[in-house]
């Protein structure tokens, strides 16, 4: 019986490390991206996450002890990039992340990133300097991100958040959850609003959202897949997830 796959030595391979209690980020990369699935292929692997808070025993679950494993694993399936999806950097720093990626490439010899860097880098890349925050983590997790975005020149000028602790919840989140989250987030000062966390499905919720307000959105789940794609050299124009993976131009919104 044929499925309609067909081998190919010339589809790319992106490799994600993602959190174990995640059931959100591979479902919803798979049904973005299967109009590619003929240029590229998607492989997980998990490092154990329960929870989201700025104890030490939480922050530590993102450490190299439990990455490089991960990133091993999947460099015996000869991947191209590896990208932790997963939004860790936001509060544990950004140069946690930027040293995590070296330790990776030093040890599997494959180009990688993050979800938090991928976002950085496109808000960098915009010209983009103030942003709303939407998360569905706790209050001092939300605290903890916007001075980190600070640090990276990005001033967070409004900000929600969700008091969602244990990651597996993260999953449970409702569509209309998450647009509260955002348009709470929002503000005539911000020129985009940032949707941070892997865990939680609001990718499908941009377009609408975009439309809503008046400006990009940038959900977490979407960038990463973004950043992925062009890390192996495939330009998205992906219709109905948002301006991002559309390809369209994304400028400044209007002054209100």
């Amino acid at each position: 019986m044929n499925l309609g796959y067909v081998p190919s030595i010339d589809r790319r391979k992106i490799g994600h490390i993602t959190p174990s209690s995640n059931t959100v980020l591979e479902p919803l990369t798979a049904l973005i991206s299967r109009g590619l699935d003929d240029l590229v292929s998607h492989h997980f692997t998990r490092v154990k996450v329960e929870a989201i808070s700025l104890e030490a025993r939480h922050t530590e679950q993102f450490g190299p002890a439990a990455m490089l494993p991960a990133a091993e694993l999947l460099s015996d399936a000869a991947v191209d990039a590896i990208i932790w999806n997963g939004t860790s950097g936001a509060w544990n720093g950004a140069g946690a992340d930027r040293e995590l990626c070296r330790l990776i490439s030093e040890q599997t010899g494959v180009p990688s990133s993050t979800s938090t860097l991928a976002q950085l880098e496109l808000i960098a890349k915009l010209g983009f300097e103030r942003c709303g925050l939407a998360v569905p983590y706790t209050a001092d997790v939300a605290a903890r991100i916007a001075a980190v975005y600070a640090g990276e020149g990005v001033q967070v000028v409004r900000s929600a958040h969700g008091g969602v602790r244990g990651n597996r919840e993260m999953a449970l989140v409702s569509d209309e959850a998450v647009r509260a989250l955002v348009r709470a987030a929002d503000s005539p000062d911000a020129e985009c609003v940032l949707l941070i966390c892997t865990g939680v499905a609001g990718a499908q919720l941009v377009a609408e959202l975009e439309d809503e307000l008046g400006k990009p959105i940038f959900d977490s789940i979407a960038v990463t897949l973004r950043k992925a794609l062009s890390m192996v050299q495939i330009e998205p124009r992906i219709k109905g997830w948002g301006s991002l993976l559309a390809g369209e131009p994304i400028a400044l919104p209007a002054a209100p």
